[in-house]
């Protein structure tokens, strides 16, 4: 499932349940997002404006875990490197009940990449933690599949905040709506000098979480052509202060891994 380019790999993002049309008022006013801007966020002016610098925040890494490097469609565990897809007994035996942080050796490293990795993990990992690229801290993280994505949608909760990290930007969705950004039509956090702008999000997030102040839990839903160290980055969004994260819960959705095909295939 190689990608031999950023603008490879690109998928859908996992499907979402329908919103009624009248859904965005009241979550514009209650969250104090800005009304939309009459310049538009798409133009070339603000597209080329270098995003606010914004600190990498997150928890200290961890102490006592087992260090997985992503390149790829592969992972090097210790001085042991496997393919996930193709020896998934070997990998899941070496990581079962373990603490697994994971960094990323390849920049272009593609979330669609990784999907067996991360199913493994998933179901043999103990704790799971995703370090930042450009700083010593980790993000602790519950891991979804698509079918465990919508059925999380499905809880009774308030709020169900999700970010759905598209390659323009951020889209933040709840329960009761997309928050507007300044382009009605873009998201909610637009790209800024070609750059995530981690100091929106973060400001955004700090007042949707004003909003539903018992929304302990939030997802992220990168489009499955996002660069792993790119997710990471995102995640340093839900934190306002080293060690002060805005939800006691992150999780992370990741594209269903294609089934193996059986040994008599062709």
């Amino acid at each position: 499932m190689g990608c031999l380019s950023s603008g490879g790999c690109r998928e859908p993002s996992p499907p979402e349940p329908a919103r009624a049309a009248s859904a965005e008022a009241p979550l514009r006013e209650e969250a104090g997002a800005r009304p939309a801007a009459s310049t538009d966020a798409g133009t070339w002016a603000n597209a080329t404006v270098a995003p606010v610098s914004a600190p990498a925040y997150g928890e200290p890494l961890p102490d006592d875990v087992v260090r997985l490097e992503l390149a790829g469609d592969a992972v090097r565990l210790g001085k042991e490197t496997f393919v996930p897809a193709r020896e998934a007994g070997r990998f899941a035996e070496r990581v079962r009940g373990r603490d697994v942080l994971i960094g990323v050796e390849d920049a272009d490293t593609f979330l669609a990449q990784v999907s067996d990795t991360l199913a493994a993990l998933r179901t043999q990992a103990a704790d799971v933690w995703l370090q930042h690229p450009d700083a010593p801290v980790a993000y602790r993280l519950v891991l979804r599949d698509e079918q465990g994505f919508r059925a999380w949608l499905e809880e009774v909760a308030p709020g169900k905040l999700r970010i759905i990290q598209r390659a323009d930007g951020f889209e933040l969705t709840t329960s009761v709506g997309k928050l507007p950004g300044p382009d009605r039509n873009g998201p909610s956090v637009p790209v800024r000098g070609g750059r995530q702008d981690i100091a929106a999000l973060r400001r955004e997030l700090a007042r949707l979480k004003g909003r539903f102040t018992t929304s302990d839990d939030l997802c992220l839903v990168p489009s499955f052509g996002t660069e792993v160290v790119q997710v990471a980055r995102a995640l340093g969004g839900t934190y306002v202060a080293p060690e002060e994260g805005l939800f006691d819960t992150l999780c992370l959705v990741y594209p269903t891994p294609r089934a193996a095909p059986d040994a008599g295939s062709p």
